[in-house]
């Protein structure tokens, strides 16, 4: 390679993925660039900082090896021996020049990759879903109701674009082998709830609106059910219990297949709100800042906004028990624990220990932070920056330290203290010129302090954005059949104690007023010089008195009182219910599908689309596509209309074109094949 980029001099900018792109200076640097801001300049060559830049791009910054070698005019063999021989060797080992490579260090990669490969192999042979580990049992069902089995010429279709998903899910998610094996016939249920999510259609009542005759020949199914049907699949599929067993499955394949990234996993909670009559335990509702009914939606997004894993809680649920338990749910399929990112729901020096005692890393935004003391710092202290979503960020590293007291045995009584550091980051905004703080704990050292600030920013547009963006294109909130059963938690904070508070409050706003007038009154002397007994003054004093004397007595019987009670020894009052999860589960199940579909489907478009502000609604109008679709023995052909833009046609027939070569098919072997055209004759 004579050159670094297979270009002129003149070349601007070489973009690699996310925002990132390098861009030639002379023969002897780079410049590295992330949305046009310049992050370092590198010098190029066989130098060690090249080879070590290229292996930053792969690994800290998680891009694409293919785009990454592309950009820097190596090899994608280059820079896999880079990584390799990294891993392998250290620093040392990348000495040596990747095209050179021989002797001992030629022979131990070689035998990594094969010993790899093996591993990669055994790893998917001995994937399995539950039912095939003796964990139920596979369902089976006949040829004649088997998908896509009745054959038919074009027919028009206003729901053809949906087509678009379930190739990606056949394909990528086994998505008929995954239902069929859990639910039999009953996976028609879902191919209804994937065109519901697909299409926005908030209810099965709304289904009323559907064509049957359209929606059944691209669902590939023989009849498209009324709402009594529906709902008779659905209260059917809920009596199996399998949502625990489906959803595990489906979150393990996606680990298994590196569909979901294992970096970076943002933890946060998603309201779902209830307006019936039965009684519920209260979540918080931020946007009117005020308590209400419904559960707690606990989801695991990675660094690209596909969800990795969600639970049910009842009420405002428990994101601190979530965190501490995802691992144990996690630890036979993960190797390296991913860095858990939340907000400041989960600051606590409890929750915190534990997190340190399990060596469980994480990054999070400090809660309570002086902005005081923020902004009284030097602003030359802030000697790093870094741009994201358009602002620019400056930041610096410090510690924190940490003494947490807890009983070190039960019944004892015993306590001991766990002293810990964590390391503190400091942001200052300039757009806003507002400065804030966060924690981390790194138990690995996979983290700078760049990463760390990278995570924080981020929590936003990845936990937060992916409710928002999912709740404006599909039903998200949708509960399809409530079903109330008992709750096990009927304990509520004590009410007399809420009460007892309001008193304590009001007796210590009442003598604050009476030190003020003591300390504006004149003191009255009798003739001999004492204190006047009748005076103000004394009035005063004793008032205080009697008020502080009936304060500490409150407090001490606040102290007595316990701070929960249980309602189910209560007869006089309603005791809580609490919503069956199970047919939520599964219909979240189907938006979640759709959704990191959607995610996989938009990154295979971008390529194709060279404005990328407007290539999601450019995915969301393909889906959206009226067309035709027809069946033969061998092949289900959708073709949808084009659209009237060059560009996006362009795009649209590309994306087509790239599902087809997928080669995905039904389980009676057809091929599905989707295309970009006109009438067909």
């Amino acid at each position: 390679m004579n050159t670094l980029f297979p270009c002129n001099k003149d070349t601007d900018m070489i973009p690699i993925e996310k925002g990132f792109s390098v861009k030639r200076i002379n023969d002897k640097k780079i410049e590295f660039y992330y949305l046009g801001k310049l992050q370092k300049v590198v010098p190029f060559k066989p130098r060690i900082e090249f080879k070590l830049f290229a292996i930053d791009l792969s690994v800290r910054y998680a891009l694409k090896k293919s785009r990454i070698a592309i950009a820097l005019n190596v090899s994608r063999q280059t820079l896999d021996n880079w990584l390799d021989i990294y891993h392998l060797y250290g620093v040392s080992g990348l000495e040596h020049s990747p095209h050179t490579l021989t002797g001992n260090k030629a022979r131990e990669l070689e035998q990594l990759r094969k010993g790899e490969r093996e591993k990669e192999s055994e790893k998917e042979l001995s994937f399995n879903f539950s039912f095939e580990t003796g964990v139920g049992e596979a369902k089976q069902i006949e040829k004649k109701v088997a998908p896509f089995t009745q054959n038919h010429p074009w027919q028009k279709n206003r729901y053809a674009g949906v087509f678009v998903y379930q190739i990606s899910l056949i394909s990528t998610w086994q998505w008929f082998r995954l239902l069929i094996g859990h639910f039999g016939n009953m996976y028609q249920l879902f191919q209804v709830f994937l065109l519901m999510v697909s299409r926005n259609i908030a209810s099965v009542e709304q289904t009323k609106h559907v064509r049957g005759s359209e929606a059944k020949t691209v669902l590939g199914i023989n009849q498209f059910p009324a709402r009594t049907k529906i709902w008779e699949w659905f209260h059917l599929a809920r009596s199996y219990r399998l949502s625990t067993h489906l959803l595990k499955d489906y979150f393990r394949f996606q680990v298994f297949q590196g569909i979901v990234n294992l970096w970076l996993w943002f933890i946060d909670g998603h309201r779902l709100g209830y307006t019936g009559q039965s009684k519920l335990h209260h979540t918080y509702n931020t946007q009117r800042q005020m308590p209400e009914p419904g559960r707690t939606n606990m989801v695991v997004c990675d660094l690209h906004g596909n969800i990795s894993d969600f639970e049910i809680q009842e009420g405002k649920g428990d994101l601190k028990s979530y965190i501490l338990n995802l691992d144990e749910r996690w630890k036979e399929d993960i190797g390296n624990r991913p860095i858990k990112v939340f907000d400041r729901e989960g600051d606590g020096a409890g929750f915190f220990s534990k997190m340190v005692h399990m060596g469980n890393s994480f990054v999070t935004w400090e809660k309570n932070s002086n902005s005081k003391k923020l902004n009284s710092l030097p602003g030359d202290k802030f000697s790093n920056s870094l741009e994201v979503n358009g602002k620019e960020y400056r930041f610096f590293e410090g510690t924190k330290q940490y003494t947490y007291q807890y009983v070190a045995g039960q019944g004892t009584g015993e306590t001991q203290e766990h002293k810990f550091i964590l390391r503190r980051i400091y942001l200052w905004n300039l757009s806003t010129n507002k400065r804030t703080s966060g924690l981390a704990y790194d138990h690995e050292n996979r983290l700078s302090p760049k990463d760390c600030v990278f995570a924080i920013l981020n929590r936003w547009g990845a936990s937060e954005n992916t409710f928002k963006h999912i709740q404006s294109r599909h039903p998200y909130n949708y509960q399809p059949g409530y079903q109330f059963i008992e709750s096990e938690n009927q304990s509520i904070a004590n009410p007399v104690i809420k009460e007892k508070q309001k008193l304590v409050k009001k007796l210590k706003t009442e003598i604050s007023k009476l030190y003020k007038i003591l300390g504006n009154s004149k003191e009255s002397l009798n003739k001999d010089g004492s204190p006047r007994k009748n005076s103000i003054s004394e009035k005063v004093r004793a008032d205080i008195q009697n008020k502080e004397l009936l304060l500490k007595g409150i407090k001490q019987e606040v102290k007595k009182l316990p701070k929960r009670i249980d309602l189910s020894s209560d007869n006089d009052k309603k005791t809580f219910k609490t919503i069956d999860n199970e047919g939520k589960n599964l219909y979240d199940f189907v938006t979640t599908a759709v959704w990191n579909s959607r995610n996989q489907l938009i990154d295979w478009l971008k390529p194709f689309y060279n404005n990328k502000n407007e290539v999601v609604d450019l995915f969301y109008a393909i889906t959206e596509c009226q067309g035709w679709i027809k069946s033969t023995n061998h092949a289900v052909t959708v073709r949808i209309e084009p659209l009237q833009q060059a560009s996006r046609r362009a795009a649209q027939d590309q994306l087509c074109k790239k599902l087809t070569a997928l080669g995905a098919q039904t389980p009676t072997g057809k091929f599905m094949v989707i295309e970009v055209g006109e009438t067909p004759i």
